[in-house]
Order: structure tokens, then sequence, then C-alpha cells
């Protein structure tokens, strides 16, 4: 009973554990911590026949991956956002992206080193890259490039988990032919970088690992500092690309954490001052290395961004101050009536208070008031008192420029205000109608009210109410000053404070932010300072303000916070999204391109992805069962295969589950590459499970037969490389008939759609082949990301109706017009319904419908006819249902033309803004690349 309880204080995961009756084995070691059964497994000493093994898969992981990776010649779903970003690189354009910056800085280093000018601007799923010359396979080759090494890489890091040369190549051959991985790293995408740093990150950490399970005669030596070293390296490296890396931190700490217990357990060979060493050289290597590399790449992306763009909107003033041409003067600190001021919103990206000639169509249809991203001449208001100043002779100065003629009289908490707009002579006015989107009875109209010469009434009356804990400074607390203070407006008829939130008027408001007056609203969206601040008697040596430069670590900070928070926000749906319970079991992939009858559709290599999946299950089992006898007594970790085979694979498996379980908790958008970074560590603890039954376990007869170790793995190999073959039309883009489609649709809820492509090859004609351009065809792409650009995916019918009927197309006839109907219905998770499924929901719920038409013409060549043709818009109707997908206005509605008062000029200039292409709009909402995903 003794050695038992002896046994039951061995933790069974723990890496090489010695049980402590085990005096034969302490002996051995000398008391050490070095583990049973491990040997030296350097991967810079491999024989010559391994690397001539190694050299041989890497040429058919080139071959694999950069076969015809010119096509298709056309954008492919997200190269929409990350293209898009090596054009703003390129042109220094501030962008915000909930990825780090590391992969998109090789990528835009790839098209500026192959003759990229950045003027390409990715916009549109579809859109050529032959005419405009744009070096796309440059770019593509950098995630191809890191596809190639994963094989290798996963090839180093079986052998130094100590796996047979045939199980290694196995492991790296699974890499080779998996067709989701083939399929993401032959785009301008970043899964292939992440993936290679992940794997390079395993590939350090296993082979210090085996550096450091040898004992203390390894310890500190070169090799174990190399492998530390570069495993912190490949952290921060995998960390800069997403912030899945965040959860291969979790991987190598927990095992850090474990490996430092070891240690502590050791009396024997570790003192104090040597377990101490081990932490702190730990503590550099996996966190000080990654940290300074992470935040080296945000300095690399400060350098990189120095103009305004369409993300500054998201940042705050400080930061946006350090941006070129968004710099300010320093302006007077101290705000007076008569003064000229800006207003800004000190939450939702720091809008101003802005108005214009325009009415809102409903309400009082008085002048819109809204909050606009960009400096402005209608932002300018002027701060009067309540009442009018008194001249020298005692009388009232009337008009709203009567504060020009007296001694400034400052702004101080409590001050009741009205604030006068100067471009349309009209206040800032308040009254107890509901606001013009979010109507409830909390939320007040905001409008200009009022015409030249007006004295205005009791409703534009506002008291100034400082927040002192947001307010910098002494003087800032007790009086307004520029910048420094933070306040509220409350409205002195109504009690209710100016507000604003992230909610934009349609397209009457120009999209610009509602601005409403809110009783009770939440203090972040009702606070407001002053930016600019001018006054015609202040005088020239009055105190002046500028905004703090937040330096490197602020604007660091800032930017962490701003990614967290957008990616926190992209909770929306998407057609192709799906939720981790189906990713072990491949239940759905995402459509990626969809043209000239033929598709890229994201879906892994079904034998790889179940088996991988089957391995986890496999261990799980063993591993539970062997508790449970571990518990009761039995000596299973006393066999030091046993021992190897449950910390090793352990390793492996753990490395799975925190690569997946983290994305349960998560309620925003995923989608089925967010699974490839675990299916990297299931694929590998497939082929360790391989490699102990075939060469490590006795008594079954395999591992004295090594010849059907080999034939296992090869039949394997050449399994998986035919499944590979099966699937390998969606991955490449190529010709693919019906009939071998639907063969192959194992699942219904593999949603590709077989209709796409021909009956048959004699069908596929010159003009149909990749190389033909970028003109839309019958399957348009998915939808890319939860920023999508407008694009259906290919579950649709396709009409073709021929402009002149009958008879063979000839040049009297003159050009074909094709027309392209696209019809679908989905339910609420983004599954297709097919006609009896519409049927058996008919007046059991609501849908909402889009219907859109889409006209080309082509002469008898099959080229396309651009002159002196009218382009067709989007016809047909938007029906909205109890619970519609989409909120606001109908869009009807959303089309009527307000009353306007001379708009003419306010209309050009606030146009010409957005044609700049400098918008604070969220790229999440605007469309524009957020990256879809994520962590």
């Amino acid at each position: 009973m003794a050695q038992q309880a002896s046994i039951r204080q061995v933790p069974p995961s723990a890496p090489g554990a010695v049980p402590v009756t085990s005096k034969k084995t302490r002996s051995a070691q000398g008391g050490s911590y070095a583990s049973d059964g491990v040997t030296d497994n350097n991967v810079t000493t491999l024989k010559s026949d391994d690397w001539g093994l190694l050299g041989v898969l890497t040429v058919i992981a080139v071959f694999v991956r950069l076969f015809r990776i010119y096509q298709p010649p056309s954008v492919v779903f997200d190269e929409v956002h990350f293209g898009g970003f090596a054009s703003k690189y390129i042109k220094g354009r501030f962008f915000m992206d909930v990825h780090p910056p590391l992969a998109k800085l090789l990528l835009t280093l790839a098209g500026w080193l192959a003759g990229f000018d950045g003027e390409f601007d990715f916009k549109d799923i579809g859109k050529d890259y032959l005419e405009p010359r744009v070096p796309y396979v440059a770019m593509r080759l950098l995630p191809a490039i890191c596809g190639v090494l994963t094989a290798p890489t996963m090839f180093l890091t079986l052998k130094a988990a100590g796996c047979r040369t045939t199980t290694a190549a196995m492991g790296a051959g699974l890499i080779i032919f998996e067709n989701g991985l083939v399929t993401q790293s032959r785009l301008i995408l970043l899964d292939s970088p992440l993936i290679i740093f992940t794997a390079f990150t395993a590939l350090a950490w296993t082979c210090f690992t085996n550096q450091q399970e040898q004992g203390p005669e390894k310890a500190f030596k070169p090799a174990w500092w190399t492998w530390l070293a570069l495993t912190g390296l490949g952290l921060g490296a995998t960390l800069s690309v997403k912030w899945v890396g965040l959860f291969t931190i979790a991987w190598v700490g927990s095992l850090t954490v474990l490996q430092l217990w070891v240690l502590l357990g050791d009396t024997r060979t570790v003192s104090a001052r040597v377990w101490f060493k081990h932490l702190f050289a730990r503590i550099f290597c996996l966190i000080v290395i990654p940290l300074t590399f992470y935040m080296g790449m945000f300095a690399i992306h400060f350098v990189c961004l120095v103009n305004p763009g369409d993300g500054d909107g998201f940042m705050s003033s400080e930061f946006q101050s350090t941006l070129n041409s968004k710099g300010m003067q320093d302006v007077p600190a101290d705000v007076a009536f008569g003064s000229r001021i800006s207003l800004r919103h000190h939450n939702t990206q720091g809008g101003y208070l802005h108005s214009h000639s325009h009415m809102y169509p409903t309400g009082s249809k008085q002048q819109q008031i809204t909050l606009y991203p960009h400096k402005d001449e209608n932002n300018i208001w002027l701060v009067e008192n309540q009442t009018q100043p008194l001249g020298m002779d005692g009388e009232e100065i009337k008009g709203p420029m009567a504060w020009d003629q007296v001694e400034p009289s400052m702004l101080v908490d409590g001050s009741i205000i009205r604030l006068y707009h100067l471009t349309s002579d009209r206040r800032l006015h308040s009254h107890d109608v509901r606001g013009p989107v979010t109507e409830v009875d909390w939320q007040n109209e905001v409008s200009a009210y009022g015409y030249e010469g007006f004295e205005g009434d009791a409703n534009d009356l506002f008291r100034v109410e400082i927040i002192k804990s947001l307010s910098d400074g002494v003087e800032a607390k007790s009086r307004v000053r520029t910048i420094q203070t933070k306040f509220k407006l409350v409205h002195i008829m109504t009690g209710c404070v100016l507000f604003s939130h992230k909610v934009k008027l349609p397209d009457w408001g120009f999209e610009q932010q509602e601005v409403t007056c809110a009783r009770g609203g939440t203090l972040p969206n009702s606070v407001w300072y002053i930016e600019s601040n001018t006054h015609p008697m202040l005088r020239e040596d009055a105190e002046k303000v500028n905004y703090r430069n937040p330096g490197f670590f602020g604007k660091f900070w800032e930017l962490q916070r701003v990614m967290w928070v957008t990616n926190a926000g992209l909770v929306e749906s998407h057609a192709w999204d799906s939720r981790p319970p189906s990713w072990p079991i491949l239940r759905r992939g995402i459509n990626f391109w969809g043209k000239d009858h033929r598709q890229i559709y994201l879906t892994g290599n079904p034998l790889i992805w179940w088996s991988s999946t089957a391995a986890i299950l496999v261990y799980v089992a063993v591993k539970g069962l062997a508790v449970l006898r571990w518990q009761r007594g039995y000596k299973d970790y006393s066999n030091t295969n046993f021992k190897r085979f449950d910390y090793e694979i352990g390793t492996s498996v753990l490395g799975w589950a925190f690569h997946y379980f983290p994305f349960f908790l998560m309620q925003r958008q995923l989608f089925l590459h967010h699974y490839f970074p675990a299916l990297y560590f299931a694929i590998m603890a497939l082929c360790q499970i391989y490699d102990f039954l075939i060469a490590r376990f006795g008594g079954i007869g395999l591992k004295e037969r090594p010849i059907v170790g080999r034939t296992g793995a090869v039949v394997f190999l050449a399994a998986s490389v035919v499944v590979f073959t099966l699937y390998a039309p969606l991955a490449y883009g190529n010709m693919w008939t019906q009939d071998e489609c639907k063969k192959v649709k194992l699942l219904d809820t593999w949603d590709w759609d077989c209709g796409t492509f021909h009956p048959d090859y004699a069908r596929y004609s010159p003009l149909e082949t990749p190389l033909s351009g970028a003109v839309p065809t019958s399957v348009p792409a998915a939808q890319a990301g939860p920023a999508p650009p407008q694009a259906d995916d290919p579950k649709a019918d396709v009409n073709v109706t021929p402009h002149a009927q009958g008879g063979p197309i000839s040049q009297a006839q003159g050009p074909l017009i094709s027309k392209e109907e696209l019809v679908e219905y989905r339910d609420e998770e983004g599954n297709l319904l097919n006609e009896e499924q519409i049927k058996a929901l008919e007046g059991k719920v609501s849908f909402e419908t889009r219907y859109e038409t889409r006209t080309r013409v082509i002469d008898a060549d099959g080229n396309e006819v651009h002159e002196g043709v009218e382009p067709q818009g989007v016809a047909g109707t938007i029906a909205h249902g109890e619970n519609p997908e989409t909120g606001g206005l109908p869009e009807a509605d959303a089309s009527l033309a307000p009353p306007n008062v001379n708009a003419a000029d306010d209309v050009r200039k606030e146009k010409s803004v957005e044609r700049s292409g400098v918008t604070a709009e969220p790229e999440s909402e605007a469309g524009r690349a957020t990256g879809r995903d994520e962590l």
C-alpha cells in the first residue's frame, strides 16, 4: 500500500516524471530532472538520407503550392482586404485593422519589390489584375512560400519529437496535400504566414524540450539557449500576424510552467539559484523577446503610415494629430462668449458637431444636426450668452457678433449658452420631438433652428456641466479650456443632454452620425470638448494649448485597445461563417471566388481532416482510461514507452486544444480557416500516434516488422493524394464537370454549387479560361469577411438571354446581352434553403429577399462592349419581415430627397471630401477591410 501511495503522488501528465519508488531509475539518472526514454533528437545532425528526403518533399510542396498560382487573375475573397492594405502601406495612408501588421508588411514588401505602386485598390472581388498590371503573382508568392515551408517544418518537428523518418515524411506529405492549406496558401491572405510561424514555434519548442529533458548537462548550453530564444522569436512573429498567437503563447506558457514545476521538485541537482536562473531565462526568451518583436512591428507600422486615411477616425484626437496634415496650430486655451469653436465628441471616434443646409425629412423637418468626421467650415459655432451684452451706453448690443465689441467673458462651469451656426444663421435647438432614426422616448431630436436676425427661443439654451474627472488640469475643472475641459451640454427646457452614438443617418443624412438629446444618456456618449477656438478680442499673447503628443507607447496602447474593441464588435452573421463544433468534422467551407464556370471553395481534405480528428479522440480515450487505471493503482506510468506516449502526444493535443476551444467563448464571426492552427497540431498528433504504434510499442508485432509501418504510411499518404486530386479543382479554380463535382460531394452541408460547372469539358472554351479577364460571369464571388464588399455567392440559377433571338450570333445581329439573375433564400444561420424547405416555412417565418440584375454586352468574338451601352443598375425590392437581417429605415424611405435650402455648395463640398477617400467610417462597416477575422 505504501508503494501505491507513492505512485499516486506522480502526476500522470508530468514529462518523464520518475516514481519515488523507482530507486533504480533515480540511481541511473543521479536523481536529476532528466526524463526516461529521451534521446538526443538534434535536427541539425540528421542523416544525409533524411536531408535528401526532406529536399524531395520540399520540391513536391513547391509544385503543389505554386501550380497555376497565376489563376485566377482577379481579386479573390479577402485579397480585397489584405491587398488593399498593401496599397495603403505604399501610399502611407493610415488604416485600422484588427490584425497586427507583420504579415501585411511582408505582403507589401513582396508587392513593392515586384514594382507595385499602390494605385490598384483591390476594391472588389473579381476585379481584374491583368489590365492594370498588378504584380499579384509576386504578392501571392509570399503566402505560397510560407505554405511550402510548412511541410519541411512538420518533418523536422516530428523528427525532433523522436519520430521515425517514415512518420516524419508522412506528416510532411499530409501538410502538402491538405486541400484547405493549399487553397489559403495560394492567395494574398494572412493564414499561411500565421501557420508557418505557428509551426516554427512548435519546432523550436520541441527542440528546446528535447534539450531540457536530457537533464542538467544540456541546460544553458548554446543549443539550449538557441532553441529557447527561437521559440520566443516564433511566438513574437505568430502574435504579430494575428492574435491567434495568444493561443500559441498559452500553449508554450502552460508547458513552461510544467517544466518549472518539475525543476522545483528536483532538490538534488536544482538549487534555488539554478531554478531562478531557469525562470529568468524563460522570462527573457518567452516574454521579453516576443513582446519586443511585437512592438517592433508596430513601430514599423507607424513609420509607414504617416498620412491620414480611412482608419484615423477610429483613433483619438491626440493620435490623429501625429499624422501629416492632421496636426493643428496652437489655439487659445480660454473660451469666452463670442468664441468661434468646433465641438468634438469624446467618444465614437471623435466626430465634430456639424450642420448643413439640409432638412430632416421627418419630425420637425428643421435643419439637420450630425456628427461629421472631418474638419469643415460647417463645424464652426459661435458661443452666445443667454442674454445680449451691454454697450458703453447701457443698451443691449444686438446680433450674434455682439461679443466682438466687449471684453471677453470666460465660460465657466454652469454657464448657460447658445450655439450659433455661422454658415446657416441657425442655432442649436432641441424640443420634444423624437429623433430622426432612434425613435425612442428618451431621445429627442436636435436641429438647427432660426434665420438671420432671429433672436432665438428658450429651446436654444444649454448649460455647460464640466466633468471634472475627465478634464485635464486644475483650471480646466473650473472653467472651459480648449482641448483640456470635457463637459456635457444640458438642455435647459427638457433636461436632456447633447448625445451621439454609432447610429448613422440614411442617405438623406449622407450617412453621417446621428446626434440627439438624451435623457439619462450614457456618460461616454454625452461628453464633448472644444478643439478649435478663436476670438477677435483675445490678445496674441493669450495662453495657447495643443494636443499632447502621445509618443510611441501611447499610440501603441491606444491602437491595441481599438483593435480589441473592433474585433469584439464583429458579431454580425455572414453567409459563409461557421461555428467551432462544425470544424473538426469539416461540415462546411467558404466560397472564395467564382468566374467562368469555375470556383475556388475553401474546404479540407476529408481523409486527413477526419483522421486527425479521430487521432485526437483516440488520445483522449486512452488518457481517460489511463487516469482511471492510475487512480486504481495500476502501474501504466511505470512503462517508459507509455509515459512518453502520454507526454509527447499530450503536448500536441494540448496545442490543438489551446488553438480550438477558445473559439467557443467568442460570439464574433468565425470561419473554417480559424481551425487551421489547430489542424496542424491534430496532424502532428496523428503522426505521433502512428509512430508509437509501428515503432515504439512492443507486443503488437509492428515494431518487429518495419515494412508494415512503411507500407501503411505509403498507403495512407497515397490515399490522401488521391482525395486531394478529387477536390483539387476547388483549390486551384480549375475546370470541372457537374458529375465529377456531385460524386465527391459527400455531405449535404458542403455547399459549393455543382451547377456552377459545365456538364462536360468540351464546353470550356478558350474564352472561359481564367486568363480571359475579369468580366463578371454567372458565378459571382462570395462575400469577404465580416465587412464584405457587396458580392453574391454562387448558389444561384443563371439565365442567359440573347439580345438577338434565334440563329447563330453574327456581327449583323449586334452585341449579345447576358442577363444574370441570382435568387437565394437562407435561414438565420446562413444555410441555403431549397424549394421544399421554403414552402414548409411559408407563413411561419419572415424573409428578407434581395433581387439583383446585371447586364453585360459582348460582341460576336466574346469581347465585352463598353461604349454606348447603358450600365445596368440594381433592380428589385427588399421585403422586410418582422425580423429583417438589416436594421434601419426601409430603402424606399431612405431614398427620399429631403427639403433643402441653398444646398448646392454644401453638397459639392461634402461629396468632394468623400471622393478623396478619407473617411472615419469603421472599415468593418464601410466594407473596406478589417479582415474578416479576427484574432
